[in-house]
């Protein structure tokens, strides 16, 4: 273990500073990448379903601008990932193991994958049948469907986004365990709670109707029961090093 524990707070502090500087900076660039790249990402938004089968409009002379922001700040979010995690890391790796710095600085390639899992299955899977509940509702009712770009922009992100993060759920379980900051029995005693918050979310994000519902509870129930295992797994090889460290000690 480093001498990170014997560190003044005023150094953690200014340590702490340094990597939001850094994570903010980061950010910033990969904004300015969105920027650069938002009319590909529309067209091919535009070109897929549920997007392919409407007619966009714009209700404000600032629709176009909102567009081009909304989707540079959509991408700068899930592209910067990668290099937050790692500043992330570099900021906890002086508190941990040698062994540890390694076996955790892994986890960001597993990150960047359960992300684009996670886009995918919230794109292709639940924004189509949320989407076609909502159609299906305004064709009972005889309603005549306008919808703004900027609306349904925002619509897809706040499906598709929080689907996405927790697809992160087992890499962050697993990261957790390893350092120390959560264990399986944790995770086990907290399973009911657990359940209940997962059975909200499916409910917030998905169509009000319980077959869609269901649908979206399984993956993210699965999630959770694949990360009680994982840090289960990641605790017991943690714990077998602790026992084989110490014996080699004495």
């Amino acid at each position: 273990m480093s001498n990170r524990t014997n560190m003044p707070l005023l150094e953690h502090l200014f340590e702490l500073r340094k990597l939001l500087i850094s994570i903010f900076a980061v950010f910033a660039v990969f904004t300015g990448a969105g920027l650069a790249v938002s009319p590909i990402i529309l067209d091919y938004i535009k070109s897929t379903p549920p997007a392919s089968t409407l007619e966009w409009n714009v209700f404000s002379p600032f629709d176009g601008i909102r567009m081009y922001m909304n989707i540079s700040l959509a991408f700068a979010v899930t592209s910067s990932l990668p290099v937050t995690l790692y500043l992330i890391w570099g900021f906890v790796k002086k508190g941990l193991h040698q062994h540890e710095r390694s076996a955790t600085l892994r986890y960001i390639p597993y990150s960047v994958l359960c992300l684009l899992l996670g886009l995918a299955f919230g794109y292709y899977v639940v924004l189509p049948m949320s989407f076609s509940f909502i159609t299906d509702v305004s064709d009972k009712l005889n309603l005549v469907e306008t919808y703004g770009i900027t609306q349904y922009f925002s619509f897809m992100i706040n499906i598709v986004l929080p689907i996405a993060f927790a697809f992160e759920l087992p890499i962050l379980v697993m990261f957790l365990t390893k350092i120390g900051l959560l264990t399986p029995e944790r995770l086990k005693k907290s399973r009911r709670y657990a359940y209940l918050i997962l059975v909200i979310v499916a409910n917030v994000i998905s169509p009000p109707d319980f077959v869609s519902a269901f649908i979206i509870l399984i993956p993210l129930v699965a999630l959770y029961e694949i990360s009680v295992f994982l840090s289960r797994s990641v605790h017991r090889k943690r714990l077998k090093k602790t026992i084989e460290g110490a014996s080699a000690a004495v």
